[in-house]
């Protein structure tokens, strides 16, 4: 099995995020969405000049797809417990994964600091909570925003004393 993620970010913006964040498998770039992210149904013209949607993509090496998930948005998505869960039960060959090649990392302009993700995380979580209480509809919403919060923020608390930026 190989992993690979897609960006409309232009390649040097995501090698800077790979660079950032020590990122162990591709990330490719789909500058603009219209190619890949657009072909997959993971392309969201509408939002913020056009993003890419939180999915997940399982193709076996046959080129076969075997498992599709295309969320709303970062919020709406399939734990990594859960995919970890379904692709175990593929039983799919494992595959080497290439060395990953190397680009001169260039930041965008709006790239966030790892210093500044807790914060961030935790006004989401603020505003997700809030969210809940005052909208009882949006209440199992607003608790999976919650909960995927909490593991981005676990995982923000690794890669930092793994890393000890």
């Amino acid at each position: 099995m190989r992993i690979a993620g897609v960006s409309v970010d232009p390649v040097a913006q995501n090698a800077a995020m790979v660079d950032k964040l020590q990122l162990p498998f591709w990330l490719l770039s789909d500058p603009g969405g219209g190619g890949l992210l657009a072909a997959l149904g993971a392309f969201n013209p509408d939002e913020r000049g056009g993003i890419g949607k939180p999915g997940v993509f399982v193709i076996d090496t046959g080129g076969r797809e075997r498992y599709r998930e295309v969320a709303r948005d970062f919020a709406d998505r399939i734990t990594e417990d859960e995919l970890l869960a379904t692709v175990i039960d593929m039983q799919l060959p494992a595959t080497e994964q290439p060395p990953l090649a190397l680009v001169d990392p260039k930041p965008g302009a709006q790239a966030m600091p790892v210093d500044a993700l807790l914060p961030y995380c935790r006004g989401a979580k603020f505003a997700a909570k809030a969210m809940g209480l005052r909208h009882p509809a949006a209440k199992d919403e607003a608790d999976r925003l919650f909960a995927q919060m909490d593991r981005y923020m676990q995982t923000i608390r690794e890669f930092r004393a793994r890393t000890g930026v």
